[in-house]
């Protein structure tokens, strides 16, 4: 061939994709991970992949609304379509100039995507996409018109085709072929079809009105109306099936202008501003929701320190332990489920294993708190962005009608973490401080990836984007609305492996904000399980040289850029409480861990806000002595602690029940109370409160009991009295609430949307296996004069003297040839191989299909070929 000479138009998908170069190539894998799983032995194969239907439904879903409405014009265009014939269909009569200036772009994306081959004057949609946008009375086309005229009139006589033609004011003809022509053309020529619809009644006029947008089916009775009349004799409503008439494509395109669509959307709609705000005062406002989240985790996880609830049969949460949770937090019960799904996505809770099973901290709890708060916050972060669990769907019910519960099974959602960084991406496109509106974002989100068929508001997307706004709020990702500093910097991250990548062709190519991927807690800069480390280094990453680091290090430079942003609006912890006089101790800010530890034993929090109120109750005190403290260490850590002098009512609250604290002693008979003081024996033997634990005098200081001595003690205090648990030795016990947790775990995996986008290693080990496979398929063979007859693309097979023979003879030439080979597990393939060396019933040569030296037995090989001389 010339270096001038044309190259020869493909003639299919296979022959398309075998002119591309490997950058093309893995373009399509990235955008299209599921061809690449398992890998393609060839080109013929991944073409016949990416017709496949599933495949071609899921490349649909990823288009934008432009480049879907480019695919539906091609699918009612004609096979195979010029491109002029789909800008005319996409920009209509007038030429509309956004349309004509992006319609090269969605083009490029589908020719891309494999949805759509040839050049430019002979475009054809892959069949599979066709028959899925092309209309027909079940499903009609999403561009609202119907069947051409040729395909209406299919089984229509031939002698109605011609009155048709004659009403028309056409010619007859000898044959219906010509006559449905001859109409066809008469319909998609504006002149002769403006006049033919001036003689037009004003009634059939409308009735073409109502149709022409579709849907384009109608009924009618079995004697039409004069109107309807008058366009079914002109062929202007064509029936197709007793009772129903169509609009063919041609007379709707008239009326429409050319237009496929009512409303071509070429440019993505702009996410429209609520309001403007300084980003210093957004910035603080994230840090003080940022800061409230950390103390409701944290107060979640405390209140689950002994054990949290039971772990239902079928998984999950029970709607009455949450409930308990939400009250004990102070939240309603949506947000609470949110609270706990977070700890739980982050791995900071998980059932304990055990045979009661029970929800509990995780021991990287332990290593979670005790980490720096701006940390501590990007871990959450983290996790919510990566997460597939959707808490927003928790009391709603599933397929089989079953209510979803907190924790339980059914609440993942692959598309949320590609959602959720694609509304903050969206979000930080906007200058800082710049809130959006909601119904922007939604809007712009339904454009990028639209719903096939009607839109609706209550799609999965549109929930999961409001969802994200309202759990971005709580997060402290944005501060009234707009996106942060630290949440701009955490957004760096690195996408995780099972998300759509940036570059995945999600979106039109015009659209340079295509969606990222998305992150993962087992992904770059996340701890891999409870135990390990977030790596915070305190570096940047280059800007100028994005390629020289590892996703794992912009991850690492991320998390500590979000650190670094967040750490001076936290407030700062206090050494210190105000004692009041009406037996409470006011915190104006957050506490040093010790202290709030003592003080939350100490005290029972009374309200939470700005200033956290703690107040002083007999029972909280006796708390703090069963924990081992003393009258005086607590008389001396409130002094320490104190900017107010201690109230005198606390001093003698604090003397007065140490005083009784321990008066009393029980132990284990099944249980006895133990007194020096017999009169207060008896006052207790008195009490009718006393008859269930059955209490008996073995002597004058003893009482026996037939409860437990936990029964015992909290049926004493319930009645007024102070009594303290011994050993068998007679001593004191010390009772510390006991930490429980669960084994070590790990936060739980996200669930993947579709197959992983392969990264750039195995895209080029991928391209280089398909490219040596279509080698060895495609390249010409001479037939050997003996070989076995054998069916067009079916393995050689030549006698085994035969393939020797062929094998020397090759390494003595150089030359390659075509073999086929059976694994040893059973499975066959064909290479085309260089023979170096024949001996010992094994053949050394090089493999251009594993591009790579390889040595085969010869009882393996199928048959050989000889490759064909190139002509060229």
């Amino acid at each position: 061939m010339s270096s001038d000479e044309k190259p020869s138009a493909p003639r299919s998908l296979a022959e398309a994709l075998r002119a591309r170069d490997d950058a093309s190539l893995a373009a399509l894998l990235r955008a299209r991970p599921d061809l690449v799983t398992p890998v393609p032995t060839d080109l013929t194969q991944l073409a016949t992949r990416a017709g496949t239907r599933a495949s071609v439904v899921r490349a649909l879903e990823h288009l934008d609304r432009f480049t879907l409405q480019t695919a539906e014009a091609l699918a009612v265009a004609a096979e195979p379509a010029a491109y002029e014939e789909l800008l005319g269909l996409m920009a209509g009569d007038a030429r509309d100039a956004a349309v004509v200036a992006a319609l090269p772009g969605a083009v490029a994306v589908l020719r891309e995507q494999a949805l759509l081959w040839g050049d430019d004057d002979r475009l054809r949609l892959v069949r599979t996409a066709r028959e899925l946008l092309a209309p027909s009375p079940q499903h009609p086309s999403p561009t609202g018109l119907g069947p051409s005229v040729r395909e209406a009139t299919a089984g229509m006589s031939p002698g109605r085709i011609q009155e048709i033609v004659t009403a028309a004011g056409l010619a007859s003809t000898h044959d219906s072929v010509s006559a449905v022509t001859a109409l066809a053309s008469l319909f998609s020529d504006r002149r002769r079809m403006s006049a033919l619809l001036s003689e037009a009644p004003a009634e059939s006029l409308e009735v073409l009105e109502r149709l022409v947008w579709g849907p384009p089916y109608g009924q009618v009775t079995a004697d039409p109306a004069a109107r309807l009349r008058w366009l079914l004799d002109r062929g202007l409503l064509l029936p197709t099936a007793p009772g129903t008439v169509v609009m063919p494509r041609e007379v709707a395109l008239h009326l429409r202008g050319g237009h496929a669509h009512r409303r071509p959307e070429p440019v993505p709609p702009a996410v429209e501003a609520a309001a403007a705000r300084r980003p210093q005062v957004v910035d603080a406002a994230a840090a003080g929701q940022a800061y409230t989240a950390l103390a409701t985790v944290e107060e979640l996880l405390k209140d689950w320190d002994e054990g949290g609830p039971a772990v239902l049969r079928a998984g999950g949460l029970s709607q009455r332990d949450l409930k308990r949770t939400a009250v004990a937090l102070d939240l309603s019960e949506p947000m609470a489920a949110f609270w706990v799904e977070l700890a739980y996505a982050a791995g900071l809770i998980a059932s304990d294993g055990e045979a009661d099973e029970r929800y509990a901290a995780t021991p990287f709890f332990d290593e979670w708190v005790e980490r720096p708060p701006a940390e501590q916050w990007v871990l959450l972060a983290q996790a919510w962005l990566a997460g597939t669990r959707t808490p927003g769907l928790i009391g709603g019910r599933d397929a089989k009608e079953r209510t979803l519960s907190a924790l339980g099974p059914g609440l993942d959602r692959s598309a949320a973490p590609e959602v959720r960084r694609r509304v903050l991406t969206l979000l930080a496109g906007l200058p800082e401080g710049t809130a959006p509106t909601a119904e922007s974002v939604l809007a712009r989100l339904a454009w990028e990836r639209p719903l096939r068929g009607p839109q609706r508001d209550d799609d999965l997307r549109s929930r999961l984007a409001r969802w994200t706004l309202s759990e971005a709020e709580l997060l402290g990702i944005t501060g009234r609305g707009a996106l942060s500093s630290q949440a701009r910097a955490l957004l760096g991250a690195a996408a995780h492996p099972h998300g759509p990548a940036a570059d995945q062709g999600t979106g039109s190519a015009r659209d340079a904000g295509s969606p990222q991927g998305t992150g993962s807690p087992h992904g770059a800069g996340f701890p891999q399980g409870p135990g390990d480390k977030l790596p915070f280094h305190h570096h940047t990453v280059p800007a100028h040289a994005p390629g020289l680091v590892s996703p794992a290090e912009r991850a690492a430079a991320a998390s500590a850029a979000a650190v670094r942003l967040l750490a001076p609006l936290l407030p700062e912890p206090l050494d210190h409480v105000l004692l009041q006089a009406d037996l409470t101790a006011v915190a104006p800010g957050p506490l040093h861990r010790p202290l709030a530890d003592v003080l939350g034993v100490l005290a029972d929090v009374e309200s939470k806000g700005g200033a956290t109120v703690y107040r002083f109750t007999p029972g909280s005190v006796r708390r703090a002595l069963d924990a081992g403290r003393s009258a005086s260490d607590l008389h001396a850590f409130l002094a320490e602690h104190s900017r107010t002098p201690v109230p005198q009512p606390l001093t003698y609250l604090i003397d007065d029940v140490a005083r009784r604290h321990g008066h009393l002693r029980v132990g284990a008979a099944s249980a006895y109370v133990r007194c020096d003081d017999d009169a207060m024996l008896n006052e207790i033997l008195a009490d009718k409160r006393a008859v269930a634990l059955r209490l008996r005098r073995l002597a004058p200081t003893v009482l026996a009991a037939q409860a437990d001595p936990a029964a015992l003690l909290d049926g004493l205090r319930a009645m007024g009295f102070a009594p303290a648990a011994e050993s068998a030795e007679g001593d004191v016990l010390i009772t510390r609430a006991d930490a429980h947790r669960s084994p070590p775990r790990t936060a739980p995996e996200p669930v993947p949307e579709g197959p992983p986008v392969p990264d750039g290693t195995l895209l080029a080990a991928a391209i280089r296996a398909i490219r040596a496979g279509d080698l060895a398929s495609t390249a010409p063979r001479k037939p050997a004069e003996d070989a076995i007859a054998q069916a067009p693309g079916a393995l050689p097979r030549t006698s085994p003297a035969d393939t020797l023979a062929t094998m020397q003879a090759a390494v003595l030439t150089g030359e390659a040839v075509w073999i086929g080979y059976v694994n040893a597990e059973g499975s066959a393939s064909q290479r085309v191989i260089a023979p170096v060396r024949v001996e010992g019933g094994f053949v050394t040569a090089y493999d251009h299909t594993a591009d790579e030296v390889r040595t085969y037995p010869l009882h393996r090989i199928t048959g050989v070929a000889e490759l064909a001389d190139d002509e060229a």
